[in-house]
């Protein structure tokens, strides 16, 4: 009777410890807008993921899914991760802000990390990267090399983010070369190889030779490639496989760091509600190698656009600068504030056509 007494206490001591060493494990859910193969954002978003797992080890367990639409299907998937115990889940698209506001209300003890999007709560953080840091340098490469003046652009959805990096990347194009114009195609998508390919191809057709994208897929890149003199900026990702040309350069989005710091503020007490919102400076943007491809001024003045912005110097978005319909925005000096950035809604003057409703 005694040996029986000693051996349950120790399956009920063991079954204890077991359980204890369960929940010392952190378990981390990432919701992504295309599959992780996509070669630009979902990609660079998981590579964030699979360097948190290195960086702690056993004492986290990650899990994702890829794919997920924006709208009610991604509240399915983030209600479904916290069902199954996810202490902190980030959620890796615009669209799926009302989403992820929605379901952290119903549970409140588990973290919530929204990329992109501007709305919080107690348990919510907002994370984006300044993009239009890097747009600055490609437009400054795109306006010095273009060849027939026509610069293309795929927007993926007329949201604030896409608005600013358009805006950005025309600034610098038209700074180094006065008779630039852009074009711009929307795909209203992040993620559909043939509608960017296509997108891609109706650009070159109205003639631009350098093609800018908002868009996660590298079918941009191949339908340069095939047209022959044309050229193109990774985007989210290096898409190094297509340099030296078409793609001369890119820009990456760095999650890694930040995503490590986060679980870590999880697992010791210390996450709180923020906001962050950081670019080349902190790491969070990088510029791709800046290919032979490239004229050597061209290059060097590029890097040391990167320098001055990743320092503080100058600020992509510094006047003067007018609005679309001529109506002065920023005077000679003054740069834009971060609530006008995030919020933008509007082209700068010399972008011809509206931005869809």
């Amino acid at each position: 009777m005694k040996l029986t007494t000693l051996m349950t206490s120790a399956a009920m001591v063991l079954g204890l410890a077991t359980g204890a060493m369960a929940q010392d494990k952190t378990k981390v859910g990432f919701v992504f807008v295309g599959p992780v193969g996509d070669g630009g954002w979902t990609y660079e978003h998981n590579q964030g993921r699979l360097a948190v797992e290195e960086e702690f080890g056993d004492k986290v367990e990650t899990v994702f899914v890829e794919s997920v639409a924006e709208g009610p299907d991604s509240e399915r998937v983030m209600t479904q991760m916290a069902l199954d115990g996810a202490d902190l889940i980030f959620t890796t698209s615009f669209g799926y802000m009302d989403p992820t506001i929605n379901v952290a209300k119903k549970f409140p003890d588990v973290k919530f990390e929204h990329a992109t999007g501007y709305k919080r709560a107690d348990n919510v953080s907002t994370y984006s990267a300044r993009f239009y840091e890097g747009r600055a340098i490609q437009g400054h490469i795109a306006g010095s090399m273009t060849e027939s003046n026509i610069i293309g652009y795929i927007g993926s959805f007329p949201i604030p983010e896409v608005i600013r990096g358009i805006n950005s990347a025309y600034i610098h194009a038209k700074k180094v070369n006065p008779d630039v114009q852009f074009k711009i195609v929307w795909a209203y998508t992040w993620f559909d190889p043939a509608k960017e390919a296509d997108a891609a191809k109706v650009l070159i057709e109205q003639g631009a030779d350098v093609v800018l994208q908002h868009t996660d897929s590298t079918a941009p890149q191949a339908a340069a490639q095939e047209a022959g003199n044309v050229i193109t900026f990774g985007q989210a990702s290096d898409m190094a496989q297509y340099g030296p040309k078409p793609r001369v350069s890119s820009i990456i989005d760095d999650w890694a760091p930040y995503y490590i710091e986060r679980v870590k503020a999880v697992m010791d007490g210390t996450w709180e509600s923020t906001d962050t919102w950081d670019g080349i400076g902190p790491g969070m943007v990088g510029i791709g190698e800046i290919s032979d491809a490239v004229p050597a001024n061209v290059k060097e003045e590029a890097l040391a656009l990167k320098d001055k912005i990743a320092s503080g110097e100058y600020h992509p978005f510094t006047g003067p600068i007018n609005k679309q319909d001529g109506s002065a925005w920023l005077a000679e000096g003054e740069t834009a504030d971060d609530g006008t950035l995030a919020g933008m809604n509007f082209y700068v003057e010399g972008i011809e056509g509206s931005i869809p409703e």
